[in-house]
Formats: C-alpha cells, sequence, structure tokens
C-alpha cells in the first residue's frame, strides 16, 4: 500500500492488518516509530476540518515529521493550477502529502503525478480514514464486525455511506442503509460493489431493526449548503433518536463521524447518551492515520 485513496482499493486483510496496527499504536502512543523522522508532509485542505487536521497534524509530529499545513484558498490551485503541476511542484520539497478536497480524481492525479505518499482525506466519493476509525471503534466496543449488523441512516450515497459500503463487502458484514429514495445509494455504484451484503430500506424503524451500530452522519455535507432546506425536511424521519434506537439490538452503539448538528440528525439526549463511544471513534482518527502511514512508509521501503 504505497498509497491510501479508499476503502476501496484495499482487500479484507489489508483492513484488518491495518486496524491490528492502530490499535498497537493507540497501546503504545508514546513510543510511536519514528518513521516520519526528517520529512515534511503537506497538509492541502480544500475543505475546513477540525477532527482531520488536528488528527493528522498530531499524527505526523508523533511519528516524527512535520506537517505543514496548505489552504487550497491559499494556494494557485485556488486560481485554477492544474493538480498535476501542483503535483510535480510538491513532489521536490515536500515528502507525503495529505488531501483533503472535493474531486476524487484530484487526489488520484495527485498521487499519480507527485509520486509521493498520498492519503485521501475525504473527497466527495470517499472517507477512509474515517472509516477504519469506524472499525477500529467496532473492535473495541462489540469486539469486531463478524456477525455484526450496521445501519447507516440519512444520506445513503454520501462519502461515508460509500466507504461503509466498500468496508461490507471487503469484510462480509451485513450493512443496512435507511434513507429516502431520492438519498439512496445510485445503482451505477452498488452495481460496482461485488459481493456486497447491504441492503437498503427505506422505512428507518425497519433500517434500524436488529442492528448492533447505528450510525449517522451530518445531513448538509460542505458543497451542498443551497440544498439544506430541502435535505433536513426529506431526512427529518431518519433523525437518530430514543424511539428510533428501541428498534436496535440490545447494547447497540450509536456511532457520528462529527461534526454533530444535535436536533437534526441525531438528538442531543442519544448523543450525550452515546457520547463516549462517539468521542473514542473521533480519537480513532489519530491511531488509524498512524496506522496508514507506518504502513506506507513500511511498503514504499521494501
Amino acid at each position: 500500500m504505497k498509497n491510501f485513496l479508499s476503502i476501496q482499493q484495499l482487500s479484507g486483510a489489508a483492513i484488518e492488518h491495518l486496524i491490528t496496527r492502530a490499535a498497537d499504536l493507540k497501546l503504545n502512543r508514546k513510543s510511536s516509530p519514528q518513521v516520519l523522522a526528517g520529512q515534511t508532509w503537506a497538509l492541502i485542505f480544500n475543505k475546513s476540518s477540525t477532527r482531520t487536521r488536528v488528527s493528522f497534524e498530531v499524527g505526523v509530529r508523533e511519528l516524527g515529521g512535520s506537517p505543514m499545513f496548505l489552504s487550497g484558498a491559499e494556494m494557485q490551485l485556488g486560481r485554477g493550477e492544474p493538480v498535476k503541476d501542483t503535483a510535480r511542484v510538491l513532489a521536490r520539497m515536500v515528502d507525503g502529502a495529505i488531501i483533503r478536497t472535493f474531486a476524487q480524481q484530484d487526489v488520484e492525479d495527485f498521487a499519480q503525478f507527485s509520486g509521493l505518499p498520498t492519503i485521501n482525506a475525504l473527497t466527495d466519493d470517499e472517507h477512509p480514514c474515517q472509516i477504519l476509525a469506524d472499525l477500529q471503534t467496532m473492535r473495541e466496543r462489540l469486539g469486531g464486525w463478524k456477525g455484526k449488523r450496521v445501519c447507516f441512516l440519512g444520506d445513503g450515497d454520501c462519502n461515508v455511506a460509500r466507504s461503509w459500503v466498500w468496508a461490507s463487502a471487503r469484510l462480509g458484514f451485513e450493512l443496512v442503509i435507511g434513507a429516502p429514495k431520492e438519498f439512496q445509494p445510485a445503482g451505477s455504484f452498488m452495481s460496482a460493489v461485488p459481493g456486497s451484503s447491504v441492503r437498503v430500506e427505506a422505512d428507518a424503524a425497519r433500517a434500524v431493526a436488529g442492528c448492533d451500530v447505528v450510525y449517522t452522519d451530518v445531513w448538509v455535507s460542505m458543497g451542498k449548503e443551497t440544498e439544506s432546506v430541502e435535505r433536513i425536511e426529506v431526512l427529518r424521519p431518519y433523525q437518530i433518536n430514543k424511539q428510533l434506537m428501541s428498534h436496535a439490538n440490545p447494547g447497540a452503539i450509536v456511532m457520528h463521524c462529527l461534526p454533530a448538528y444535535r436536533g437534526k440528525e441525531i438528538t442531543d439526549e442519544v448523543m450525550e447518551a452515546g457520547a463516549d463511544v462517539i468521542f473514542d471513534e473521533a480519537e480513532n482518527r489519530l491511531h488509524a492515520q498512524k496506522a496508514v502511514i507506518v504502513e506506507m512508509m513500511r511498503a514504499r521501503s521494501e
């Protein structure tokens, strides 16, 4: 794994290996391997962030490197410079890149033209680092995902939902996507996922029934602000609340990739009841991402 661009690119065994590595790095955080000693890594963000930026900056430092934050609006990328030109310039100056942007193709082009180890920190197509942290949290809280059922509620065609679909296909756990028709995964996407154990359900209560994990994300993602009124109205029945959680399995956990808009996709009551899990999940971004970097450096040294 010389780049980390999507969950789709990974095998089930590779995902499990990364999560095992992340658990070890979490346990031994004070003695992180200095695989980035003397290196400078660029964090190129066209989308704002709290958790992604902080977890990557801290992670790069803990692995011995120096992070350099570059806002897309402040770079020539923001004025129309092609990604491939920026990539070839940075390749002569930095040692790796972490990119949070809109188009998946931009991340893939950067990796191709720079030759640098490149990490997808979020695109409109996937959010692979988040799903690794989520799976790590499932292992910590539920002992793993084998025989478990996960329900994703809300915009089932968003980047996080797509990464969950790929994780389900690779690891074999059952995934239910609870979403209204206009927010269900595109047929063209689902047809490209081989052997997927994914069920799409329009009724929120039926979607949650028998689930061990109930997961949600914001209803209005960055770039979708003009659709906010319509989205909130259509997605309102998919709010995670106490009544809806009564349909899940006893002991089911609630997960949210954050930021959470309480009173919209999740109630304050449920958010607070699940806070221990949700904020463990947020912390696990740090450890999962460090695992990705460690494995990338190992692969590139072979």
